[in-house]
């Protein structure tokens, strides 16, 4: 009989905790294929006099990020990376990508090269003038294959077991991990789609994180409905167009799978980086008093985001061939009026 898969989730915020839940039943489900025991990583806080581990391994709930929704008893949080992902199988990299560098220098050399990762992480990372996935720098930084997961999920509705989708972008010749991975994930309101696109799934999570920067700003400005929408479309182009230039990425992506399109509208209507945006042209506020104000520990994606892409755009002299993304970088960075947003598009 082949050795049982050992699961580790690195992160538990909203979205790792939703992801939790779904993962601690479905080990549960394949007994032949995974132990039994989820090992999470919870960034140690105090909740009212009380750490918050403590909360999570007595009252199955995780009352900061993810209230009211309870976890599985067989997911167990562990205070450290280390003590999460020792003799993991399998990992999911579920945090801000901020984290990420710091995160997986603590787990080098402590994670087995056979080990198999999916990232979960909505950014880009921009250095020495070039840009790469977090799928890219987990594979880099621990040497073990890293898959990417994205799609149209607010964490609460995923949670909540109403029904959406969500799409695993697999390295070529590796399905058989995107389908270790599918039993982790797939249950009958949370539905996997599988592609060969590690890229694109990763850049489809990232860049929709800026488009819905401007769609808040438009909601915010009292546009309406048809201003969304054109942002939305402008905003999808150049998420393409952005992303055709890595090699491997699947124009399909965008518009047949949950990572593109589906994950677009959803977090132009529905997501934190929208909800953000509309207040920062209400409230005249700044976008990390907004993070602090709104989402109650939560980061907001979309702003760091649009700053890692102006920087690689214009290292390369490229900002001109996108007016969307630059305008976003402007308005959020440089005092840019958000009345102006579409002036140049």
């Amino acid at each position: 009989m082949p050795q049982r898969q050992r699961l580790a989730i690195i992160g538990s915020g909203n979205w790792g905790s939703a992801i939790a839940r779904i993962a601690g039943r479905n080990v549960l489900r394949y007994s032949d294929v995974f132990e039994p025991e989820v090992r999470m990583y919870v960034h140690e806080e105090m909740i009212d006099g009380r750490k918050l581990t403590e909360i999570i391994n007595t009252e199955h709930e995780n009352v900061k990020y993810l209230p009211g929704i309870k976890l599985p008893d067989n997911v167990l949080a562990v205070d450290s990376p280390v003590g999460a992902a020792e003799g993991a199988d399998l990992l999911i990299f579920v945090l801000p990508h901020q984290f990420i560098p710091n995160v997986c220098n603590s787990l080098r050399g402590k994670v087995s090269p056979t080990a198999r990762a999916v990232s979960m992480i909505k950014g880009v990372e921009v250095r020495d003038g070039q840009i790469r996935i977090f799928a890219d720098v987990i594979e880099e930084l621990l040497g073990c294959k890293c898959s990417a997961l994205s799609g149209a999920n607010i964490a609460n509705e995923v949670a909540q077991d109403k029904f959406s989708e969500t799409t695993i972008g697999y390295r070529a010749g590796d399905r058989a991990t995107a389908e270790l991975f599918f039993k982790v994930f797939d249950t009958p309101t949370f539905r996997v789609g599988l592609v060969e696109d590690v890229a694109g799934v990763s850049l489809c999570g990232a860049l929709k994180n800026v488009v819905a920067i401007g769609a808040g700003f438009t909601d915010g400005l009292g546009w309406g409905d048809n201003a969304k929408a054109a942002v939305m479309r402008i905003g999808l182009m150049e998420m393409k167009q952005f992303s055709m230039d890595f090699d491997g990425v699947k124009s399909s992506t965008f518009t047949e799978t949950s990572a593109g399109i589906a994950d677009l509208i959803t977090t132009c209507f529905g997501g934190r980086n929208r909800k953000c945006a509309e207040a920062f042209v209400k409230t005249g506020k700044s976008f990390d008093v907004l993070e602090k104000e709104l989402l109650g520990g939560q980061k907001l994606q979309g702003t760091e985001t649009a700053r890692e892409i102006h920087t690689f755009l214009k290292q390369r002299g490229r900002l001109d061939g996108y007016p969307l993304f630059r305008s976003v970088y402007e308005i959020a960075y440089n005092d840019g009026a958000a009345k102006d947003l579409t002036s140049k598009l």
